[in-house]
């Protein structure tokens, strides 16, 4: 799987992180975050389709943060794409989810995602989990 291949070590501060979520107020819980992590390069995207989109004038992504569940598309179908083109060989892509269940994320698993982070997003496990995910570890928890 597309998941599944050994990726390098990227430190947080130099990382390039796309967030794909159409909530504002997630994203800015999510960018906050990243920001205490040292993130300093966090790109935003509302929709799957703005992704592919404009993913010619997107800088170099190191990881996309993909919500599951995006007006238009679901997260499935973006990953699909996603993988599909070669400007996004080796971005590492965690599924983000309000619906975190064990199933979800076997089905996030099996789809070729990098991981999946559960929402609500726990604030306090979050940048480790990054941090992991950066590192070339998959990281599959459901909050």
């Amino acid at each position: 799987m597309a998941g599944e291949a050994m990726k390098p070590s990227t430190d947080p501060r130099e990382a390039t992180i796309l967030v794909v979520e159409d909530n504002l107020q997630n994203f800015v819980l999510i960018a906050r975050l990243l920001g205490y992590l040292g993130v300093r390069d966090i790109q935003w995207k509302a929709s799957g389709w703005q992704v592919l989109e404009f993913a010619g004038q997107l800088p170099h992504i190191d990881l996309i943060l993909l919500d599951i569940h995006l007006p238009y598309e679901d997260g499935y179908e973006v990953l699909r794409q996603i993988r599909a083109d070669p400007r996004f060989h080796g971005t590492r892509v965690v599924a983000v989810s309000a619906e975190a269940t064990e199933d979800n994320m076997r089905r996030a698993r099996e789809a070729g995602f990098d991981g999946f982070i559960g929402k609500p997003i726990d604030p306090d496990a979050f940048p480790d989990q990054i941090r992991r995910v950066l590192a070339g570890e998959g990281v599959w928890t459901l909050g």
